[in-house]
């Protein structure tokens, strides 16, 4: 108890001093934080008094606001912005300031950093050489309309409508052309004979897996 009574009083002592220091003036000092370029608020900047601990944080609307004391200096800071200094007047009648601080923002660059995905240089070397490099648009197209890869995925195509009409029709026009007749053998035609041992050869009777 003897120690809690102590500590409260160490901090009523060291708000008193922190008062009347240099008999400056303790005043409510608030304000907004915007980007120079945008004017939009600031977001989360640090608002400090310089050489001391004592500040604040804006919130989502970039206000800010905490007690201080005249003639301090504050300092804003922001990540990719510079920092901002401002000393409060010690002229001030009432024991409020307002402040629209703007922030400029900062360029800075950073060092270069080299990442390998290998250990060292050598073992990169041996494995960029040996690796399957995929083929590029040309010679994809290349391989696609080559004529054994366009024969075999026309093979595997099905009959799309216009192709059955089609066959519909010469079905229908082969039924027309034998009316009253003996319809046509293509046993003895030595043309389908021909596109028959063509076929064979081509191996297009083979058994596909």
């Amino acid at each position: 108890m003897f120690k809690h009574t102590l500590i409260i009083l160490a901090i009523i002592v060291s708000i008193s001093v922190y008062g009347q220091d240099k008999g400056r003036k303790v005043i409510q000092f608030s304000g907004v934080v915007v980007s120079g370029d945008s004017l939009l608020p600031m977001p989360y900047s640090n608002i400090m008094v310089k050489n001391s601990y004592h500040g604040t944080i804006s919130d989502f609307y970039g206000f800010f606001s905490f007690v201080a004391q005249t003639s301090d200096t504050i300092v804003f800071s922001s990540a990719g912005y510079q920092k901002s200094i401002f000393v409060i007047p010690d002229n001030l009648e009432e024991n409020r300031y307002s402040l629209i601080q703007m922030m400029q923002r900062d360029t800075f660059l950073l060092q270069e950093t080299v990442i390998f995905p290998w250990p060292t240089r050598e073992q990169f070397k041996e494995a960029f050489l040996k690796m399957d490099i995929p083929d590029d648009d040309l010679e994809r197209a290349r391989k696609n309309l080559a004529q054994e890869s366009m024969r075999e995925s026309g093979m595997k195509m099905p009959m799309d409508g216009s192709m059955n009409y089609r066959n519909t029709m010469q079905n229908y026009q082969s039924q027309l052309y034998t009316t009253g007749q003996i319809p046509t053998n293509s046993l003895l035609n030595p043309i389908a004979w021909s596109k028959f041992i063509q076929s064979w050869k081509n191996g297009d009777f083979k058994r596909k897996n």
